[in-house]
């Protein structure tokens, strides 16, 4: 694995993808706020995935220049997503917010880090 990424573009991707998500979750849309109460998330916590994201994407856009912080930040992402994983598997919470939501982004995630990084 590399410290700075290879291809930049797939990294500014995912932080755009972050930040987007982020943003909507600061007033959550419906399918947003099923997720979390199905998996069992407290809702006075729902503020904290708004600030993971954020940190998550600058780390991501800082990571572009300076050495190993965009792939620590990236390995980062993808330990998040599994983690998000296995809440909805333990909650058995296997609606469609899993298989889009939560797996398209731990795919997404980790098709960057290899991508990028390796």
């Amino acid at each position: 694995m590399t410290s700075t990424p290879q291809l930049w573009w797939p990294t500014a991707i995912l932080a755009v993808v972050l930040l987007s998500d982020a943003v909507m979750s600061v007033r959550p849309p419906a399918f947003i706020q099923q997720c979390l109460t199905g998996v069992g998330f407290p809702r006075e916590w729902w503020w904290t995935l708004v600030v993971i994201k954020v940190l998550a994407a600058a780390g991501l856009v800082v990571g572009l220049r300076y050495a190993g912080v965009g792939v620590t930040v990236n390995a980062a992402v993808v330990a998040y997503f599994l983690c998000a994983a296995y809440a909805h598997l333990r909650a058995r919470y296997l609606r469609t917010e899993f298989w889009l939501n939560c797996l398209g982004m731990l795919a997404l995630s980790a098709a960057v880090l290899l991508v990028s990084y390796a």
